[in-house]
Parts: structure tokens; sequence; C-alpha cells
């Protein structure tokens, strides 16, 4: 369901990543429909507004209801957020429980300042949109301006929906809170909680992509493709939005990224007599470090003991081909994934890997 999908919190950024992986398709249609061409889509049963395109009444009531949650979010009211909270939501609400914990340090003591708010509506078309796509503002010939923003959403059941941005500087630095609201009853209620930290050990966006940038000049190129990718995530406030900035860094990305990084198929990795099929590869935060996730096909994780050991060896096998993560990451993860999608995962310090 699109409500529990909303809803699910992230942490490794492998929603982040699928949408960078889907962004060379969503961006074809926009092109597609700003060219006035057919496209077998639903397209014009989904329309978006901007906040100056609303009704006064209806931007009101959006952004009073995220200013509500935000403050309930602060202050840790986990039963407020789930009495404020759409049916489907509130039916399944742990995740949302977890992120409002998690962040609510973050939050406190902040002042929210809504940077943006969208009025997404679904309601003319189908029951359930397989991949509702909304485009809101100008877009130009070439597609996205600095007026613009994308949203592409999977499996969106009929009806109207809002997106608010806040940016907010509270106890720990600059955080950002995205709301996904769902018209109910004649209330907007909650249908999805976003909330992240601006940085990572203090750093920025920028500086990972500076960063990136700096590695590519270097020949780095798998350290520069992962360091792109983890600045597109600070800035993205939710990971199924597009916007200008987001598509350069997308496609300054790209320039980096090699057939080593498997996107649509396996990449096959060597270790003395095995070959590991590789499925993924992703940075992600782990406490105040930068780790690196290296996901592998495996038969049978039953046995901790020996896929603890397949897992040191993909550790192994991944540093000897590409020695540059040691430089770019201080923590490597492995998870061998079994047919059934279930998996079994180890970490170790770069320096520990021998």
């Amino acid at each position: 369901m699109l409500l529990q999908h909303l809803m699910m919190i992230e942490s490794t950024g492998t929603l982040m990543r699928n949408a960078m992986i889907s962004e060379l398709c969503f961006r074809a249609v926009r092109l597609s429909l700003i060219l006035g061409l057919a496209v077998a889509v639903n397209a014009a049963a989904q329309i978006c507004y901007t906040a100056n395109e609303m009704e006064p009444p209806v931007r009101t009531a959006i952004e009073s209801s995220a200013q509500q949650i935000f403050d309930m979010a602060a202050k840790g009211d986990v039963f407020g957020l789930k009495q404020n909270a759409g049916p489907a939501v509130a039916n399944d609400f742990s995740g949302i429980e977890r992120a409002v914990v998690a962040n609510q340090e973050g939050l406190s003591g902040g002042q929210p300042s809504l940077r943006a708010s969208y009025l997404l509506d679904a309601t003319g078309g189908e029951q359930t949109v397989q991949q509702a796509e909304f485009y809101c503002g100008i877009f130009g010939a070439r597609g996205q301006t600095s007026n613009s923003a994308g949203f592409r959403i999977p499996n969106l059941p009929a009806g109207r929906y809002a997106v608010t941005i806040q940016d907010v500087v509270g106890k720990k630095g600059p955080y950002t809170l995205s709301l996904v609201l769902q018209e109910a009853g004649g209330a907007w209620k909650l249908a999805g909680f976003y909330a992240k930290s601006g940085s990572i050990a203090g750093h920025d966006a920028q500086w990972f992509l500076t960063k990136a940038r700096e590695y590519k000049a270097k020949g780095q190129n798998l350290n520069a493709y992962f360091y792109f990718i983890q600045g597109r995530d600070l800035l993205a406030p939710v990971p199924f939005m597009s916007t200008l900035e987001l598509d350069k860094v997308f496609d300054e990305a790209q320039t980096a990224q090699t057939s080593d990084i498997p996107t649509n198929k396996p990449v096959p990795l060597t270790s003395g007599s095995a070959t590991y099929n590789v499925i993924q590869m992703f940075p992600v935060v782990v406490g105040d470090q930068l780790a690196l996730v290296v996901k592998y096909q495996w038969p049978d994780i039953s046995d901790t003991g020996a896929t603890f050991q397949q897992n040191m060896n993909v550790m192994r096998a991944a540093l000897t081909k590409w020695p540059e993560l040691r430089e770019g990451f201080q923590t490597i993860v492995a998870r061998a994934v079994a047919p059934a999608g279930n998996d079994y995962g180890s970490m170790m310090a770069m320096k520990d890997v021998k």
C-alpha cells in the first residue's frame, strides 16, 4: 500500500538510491510531456499545485497541520501524532514512532521555517495509480527549472495529498522535516514522516559533493559516485522528489559511475575460487561515520557462523578489488541475501579487514 510506503523511514538510504536508478525513466516521461508527445501514463489525472497556486483556505489548512505535527514531533508526542494520522498509517504506526523518537532531539527547541508546500491531486483517475507522477511549477524546454519540482510515487490510492518541507535549526544543528499529508474527512492527516539531519559528522551536502569531485579528479570513481549519492541524499527532502539541483547532481554522479557498480543486474566479485554476485553497493550512515554496504546473493544463510565467514571473504575481496574504498569509508558492511530476501550482515572497521 502506498501509505505504508510513504511512512517507511529508510535510514540506509535505499529509497534514495532506487530514486536515482529510476530517475532516467522519470526524466524521459517529463521530457515527453513537455514536448507534447503521447505518453502511456496517467499523468493527466495527476495535478500538482505549488503554494502560490493553492486556494488560500487550502494552503492555510495544510500549513497549519504541518506546524501542528512539527510541534508534536518536537515534544515526542507519539500518541498525538497517531491520533492525527490517516487510518492506514495509524494502523501501522511503528515506523513513524521510531523515526519520531530517533529525531526528537534534533527537532526539539527549534523553530521550523516552511521551505515549500505542494498539493498533489490524484482524484481524477484510477482508484490506484501504479506510478503517479506530479509536475509542480514551471518546466522549461529542457525540463526542470529553479521553480519546479517533481514527485514520483508508486501505487498511489486516489485522493488529495500534500507535501510540506520545513527547515529546522535545533539542538543538533540543521534538520529537515518533510511531511506527507492526506485529506480525510475535511482535515489533513499525517501519511508520511521524513526527518533528517542536514549533515553527517559535521559535513553538509556541499562538502560531500566537493569531496566527490576531488575523488573523481584523482581517478577514484567509485568513491566519487558514492559521495555524489550521499550528497544528493542530504539535499533531497524526500526520496521520491526531483528538482533541478537534484537532477544536476544525478547527472554528475553518472559521469563517475562505472560498470563495477551493480544497477539492474548483479556484478561478480571473485575471492579465490569463489564468486559472489553483488546486487547492491551503497553508502549508509552508522553513528557519525560513513559506511559502505555490499549486498550479495547467497543460497543459504541459516548457518550464521559460516555466513559470517562468507561476509568476511566479500569484504576482503571488495577492498582488494577497490582499495580506494579504504580512503572513502571508515566501515564496511557485507550482507548475504538469501533467495527469500532475508539477509545476514556483518560490519567491520576498514582497518580491521586484513
